[in-house]
């Protein structure tokens, strides 16, 4: 693979202080900046997880181990895909230069898997009325995939990639959106009940561009999935819809890092989960950084859970970090609760029975981000699957 490895200043640097993002009170200053974080293509570069990183201190470590240190499967996976439109799959090896281009792993997790591909699929958009649909079915454990996306300049895309069937799997997806291109990528984890998943999506975007980065968390034991977001060229926008409904003993994560890195950019971060049943889990981290070159940035990120029943837990943690006071403006919004009775009472006070109330009242809120879209099939089957969630969780 042809990527800059890291120097061995930085390496030094990471041995030293990787504990730095420990709650333990190891004695260490922590790293004050997002940037900070220690980068590597190599997962034996990065120390052994413990848990009490800044990063970790949310994710069951005992059931992604394998992911994190173990042998992971890196063939070609089998694909099912439709392209229409100026679209086109290709295979390439790990050592062809697109591989790397775009992101570096800051986590454990993500070099093991990098560090083991033997090639990545790469999806190219180039034209105006691009279309790709891509699934992968779940064929074992430890699988370890790479997907690389490239739109052209001044190009348009829409892009779904879904992933069903059982296993495990860690995987890395760079999306590069070039000059005066729009791409709308939507995600959707519908494992079954006990696949775990690690992934991340790295998201660079160049002058005048504009991506709408959608993820849709549904099934799967444990799905952890990073999305960072490099606003590299003046005047790129992003925004980043989510959607996620977690039941019994599941656990969804979701941590966004928006990098402002370029004058005018604008990005607005929309997630929002429901929880039911007991131990059911969702984790949603949002860092937003605003480097001293973004003037004119334009940011907001919110995230909002509705908590169904006792035992189900929400952690949302919003972080904000400005280096120039040149800023349209900036902020973020949190918040976890349970149901509104006075929307239920109104409901049933028209004679719709309870159960039915409450999943017209969640199927609502979720609805509002769904609906944002701006791709009609795609949102009204996203609807339809948060329906059969619900009728599930019913029965």
């Amino acid at each position: 693979m042809v990527a800059a490895s890291p120097s061995a200043a930085a390496i030094e640097h990471s041995r030293l202080f990787s504990k730095q993002h420990s709650d333990g009170g190891w004695g260490l200053v922590p790293i004050q900046s997002r940037v900070g974080r220690f980068r590597s293509f190599k997962a034996a570069e990065f120390e052994p997880v413990s848990g009490f990183e800044t990063e970790w201190k949310y994710t069951p470590i005992k059931l992604i181990d394998p992911l994190l240190n173990g042998a992971l499967v890196g063939e070609q996976p089998k694909l099912e895909s439709r392209l229409e439109g100026g679209a086109s799959l290709n295979w390439v090896d790990a050592g062809n230069p697109l591989i790397g281009s775009v992101g570096i792993p800051e986590e454990r997790g993500s070099a093991n898997a990098w560090s083991q591909i033997a090639g990545a699929h790469v999806l190219t958009l180039d034209g105006t009325d691009c279309f790709a649909e891509i699934a992968r079915t779940g064929e074992g454990s430890a699988l370890a995939t790479h997907l690389v996306v490239r739109v052209s300049a001044n190009s348009k895309a829409n892009v779904v990639l879904k992933g069903t069937g059982a296993g495990s799997s860690s995987d890395n997806v760079e999306i590069h959106v070039g000059e005066g291109a729009e791409l709308t990528l939507v995600t959707i984890q519908d494992w079954d009940d006990s696949y775990t998943q690690l992934s991340t999506h790295f998201i660079k975007l160049d002058r005048d561009s504009i991506v709408r980065h959608v993820v849709v968390s549904l099934g799967g034991a444990v799905v952890r999935l990073n999305t960072s977001v490099h606003l590299a060229g003046q005047g790129s926008e992003a925004e980043l819809l989510g959607v996620y409904f977690a039941d019994e003993a599941q656990h969804l994560e979701h941590q966004v890092f928006v990098n402002h890195d370029a004058p005018n950019t604008k990005s607005r971060v929309n997630y929002r989960g429901a929880l039911n049943g007991l131990g059911a889990r969702t984790v949603w981290v949002g860092d937003v950084l605003i480097r001293p070159t973004a003037t004119g940035t334009d940011s907001y990120e919110e995230n909002r859970n509705l908590l169904l029943s006792e035992g189900a837990r929400a952690d949302s943690v919003p972080n904000l970090e400005i280096e120039t006071g040149e800023i349209i403006g900036a902020g973020h919004a949190s918040a976890s609760g349970r149901f509104d009775d006075e929307q239920l009472f109104y409901l049933q006070a028209r004679g719709i029975p309870e159960e039915i109330a409450r999943r017209l009242v969640v199927e609502g809120f979720l609805s509002g981000v769904v609906q944002r879209i701006g791709i009609p099939d795609i949102e009204a089957a996203l609807i339809e699957a948060i329906r059969a969630e619900l009728s599930r969780e019913s029965g």
